[in-house]
C-alpha cells in the first residue's frame, strides 16, 4: 500500500511529475547530443568536399594564339573554349546554340581543324592556334567564303552563320566539297533552322570551283 500511496497520494503525484520531468530532460539531452554529433560530422565532410571542389575549380594559366594574337589567360579547368572566347576575349561571333555539340553554331578552327568549341575544354588548348569568325577576314577584306555567303544569301536570321562559314571553309580544306551530296554530308553537323541549306551549298560550290585559297 505504501507504494500505491506514494504513487497515488498528493506527494506521490509530485514525485511522478518530478520523475517524468527528469526523464524527459535526460532523454532530450541524449537526443540532442545524438542529433548534433552527426550534424557536426556532416558539416565537416561538406566543408572538406567544398575545399576539394574549390581546388579543382581554381584558375590555371593558359597560353594560346587566337586569330594570330598570343593570349595569356587565367581560366577555370571546367571552362569551355566557347565560354573563354565569348566571356574573356569578347569574341562573341562564335555562338552558343545547343551547348551539346549538336548544332555547330560554336564551330571554330583549332590548328586548322574544325571543332565544336562548346565541347572543348579551354585548358586543353595550351599552345594551340585558334581561329574564330572574327579572324577569318583579312582586315577589311572579307574571306571568299564570307563573300559567297552574302552573294548566295546563305543566311537568314544569321545566328548559325559564323559556324556555317567556319565549317564551310574546313569542308573545302578537308577535300570534302567534291559534289553537292558530299558537301551536304560533311556540313550535316551545322544546323540552319531557317532552312538556307541550298544557298549554303551554292556558296561552298562557288568557292570550291573558283579555286580560291581558303
Amino acid at each position: 500500500m505504501k507504494s500505491n500511496e506514494t504513487v497515488n497520494g498528493p506527494d506521490g503525484d509530485q514525485d511522478v511529475k518530478d520523475t517524468s520531468r527528469r526523464n524527459f530532460l535526460k532523454q532530450s539531452s541524449l537526443l540532442t547530443a545524438v542529433a548534433l554529433t552527426p550534424g557536426t560530422a556532416v558539416k565537416a565532410a561538406v566543408m572538406h568536399v567544398d575545399e576539394k571542389i574549390a581546388a579543382v575549380f581554381e584558375k590555371m594559366p593558359l597560353k594560346m594564339e587566337v586569330n594570330g594574337k598570343p593570349q595569356k589567360l587565367s581560366v577555370e579547368p571546367r571552362s569551355t573554349l566557347l565560354d573563354i572566347l565569348r566571356e574573356q576575349l569578347d569574341l562573341t561571333g562564335t555562338k552558343k546554340g545547343c551547348d551539346h555539340g549538336q548544332c555547330g553554331a560554336c564551330t571554330v578552327h583549332v590548328d586548322g581543324r574544325r571543332v565544336n568549341s562548346c565541347l572543348t575544354l579551354g585548358i586543353m588548348m595550351s599552345g594551340k592556334k585558334i581561329t574564330t569568325i572574327e579572324g577569318l577576314a583579312n582586315s577589311d577584306q572579307l574571306h571568299p567564303m564570307q563573300e559567297a555567303f552574302i552573294k548566295h544569301d546563305g543566311f537568314q536570321c544569321g545566328y548559325c552563320t559564323p559556324g556555317q562559314i567556319m565549317s564551310a571553309v574546313a569542308c573545302i580544306r578537308e577535300g570534302h566539297a567534291g559534289s553537292e551530296h558530299e558537301i551536304r554530308e560533311y556540313m550535316s553537323g551545322n544546323i540552319c533552322r531557317c532552312g538556307a541549306y541550298p544557298n549554303i551549298v551554292n556558296a561552298i560550290q562557288e568557292v570550291k570551283d573558283g579555286g580560291q585559297t581558303v
